[in-house]
């Protein structure tokens, strides 16, 4: 039989942890990593769960889950964050795939995600794929501080049995990764040579809201829906101006600011 490993990256997260462990109390090894900084006690609500608990510092995602890869022995890992769960039926598919001799390397899971205490069906989050179930000596995260994403080499298939998300339960929490996810990618674009121009502080947002809102039918989840296709829109002008800002701190000898 196959044998897996759930690997969750604990933040101040204590309030929803237990959920997330509970839904994942079959696979052999539930490996926490806890952000070091963690003050709301998720570390013990992690031991609660689990003997495989270690501090460790947090840089970004990427970082920190290419770090505790390589201490994983088991065939297979599966990514989850500790906001998200995993219900009866992805976790009977997961076991499935695991225990075939005819598996493939990896596989996109789909996700559910609940914003402001509320499911959204809509705005493109309802076609919410991410690879998160993998042969463990076959992944890793790409060099990349937002957005990081795990790469495997071969086909990867699709589990459409979803986990869930309960995403942003108020504004400080959206508020708050905003902050930390438009540096962290104002910086990747940058290192990488981009550099923002007027229609990416102009266009670019807008062309986001037309997507959600209009598009992929985000006006069908409500005020909820207009306020996340909002929020979102705020998120793509915020990186591209933190964008701006860097090249103009660099064109004036000003230290860039590359922390949230």
């Amino acid at each position: 039989m196959g044998s897996i490993t759930v690997l969750t990256l604990v933040p101040n997260a204590g309030d929803r942890l237990p959920r997330c462990l509970e839904s994942v109390s079959w696979a052999d090894d539930l490996f926490c990593v806890v952000d070091a900084s963690v003050t709301d006690g998720s570390d013990e609500v992690a031991r609660r769960y689990s003997d495989h608990v270690v501090r460790h510092e947090f840089v970004d995602y990427g970082t920190q889950n290419n770090w505790a890869l390589p201490q994983i022995d088991t065939e297979w890992t599966l990514i989850l964050d500790a906001d998200e769960w995993v219900p009866e039926g992805l976790a009977d598919r997961i076991r499935e795939i695991i225990n075939s001799p005819d598996s493939l390397n990896g596989y996109d899971v789909r996700r559910l995600s609940y914003f402001l205490g509320k499911q959204i069906k809509h705005c493109g989050w309802h076609r919410d794929y991410n690879l998160r179930l993998f042969r463990t000596a076959r992944g890793r995260y790409l060099d990349k501080r937002i957005h990081s994403r795990i790469e495997v080499p071969g086909r990867v298939g699709r589990i459409t049995e979803p986990m869930y998300h309960d995403t942003y339960r108020t504004f400080e929490e959206f508020l708050a990764t905003c902050q930390r996810f438009t540096t962290w990618g104002a910086q990747d674009l940058y290192d990488a040579g981009r550099r923002a121009g007027i229609l990416d502080l102009t266009v670019h947002p807008l062309a986001r809201f037309f997507q959600m809102y209009v598009m992929r039918h985000g006006f069908l989840d409500g005020y909820h829906g207009i306020v996340l296709c909002g929020l979102s829109t705020f998120s793509v002008f915020l990186k591209y101006a933190k964008l701006w800002n860097l090249a103009r701190e660099a064109e004036q000898g000003e230290p860039t600011q590359t922390s949230s």
